[in-house]
């Protein structure tokens, strides 16, 4: 769980929500359109912070990524995922 909460206060800083703070951000929530409502200029800034934060790298396929970052849980799990 604990990536998890850090996901949720990367999210926050790296792309400087003001007014959501980490757990507002429920871990199955959809982060783009609906949900939390990022873009794609989001979703880079994200990703670059999550890769630089965990030491992690990302599919170069884009409806890998589109899975990988539906939500903080996808997200996390990818994450657990790769420090196997």
């Amino acid at each position: 769980m604990q990536e998890e909460q850090k996901i949720k206060e990367i999210i926050v800083s790296s792309l400087d929500l003001e007014d959501v703070s980490p757990d507002e951000i429920t871990d199955e929530a959809p982060l783009f359109g609906e949900g939390l409502g990022l873009d794609s200029i989001d979703a880079l800034e994200l990703g670059m912070a999550i890769k630089k934060a965990f030491g992690i790298s990302f599919s170069k396929d884009p409806a890998e990524n589109k899975k990988t970052f539906y939500s903080v849980k996808t997200i996390a799990d990818y994450v657990r995922s790769q420090q196997q």
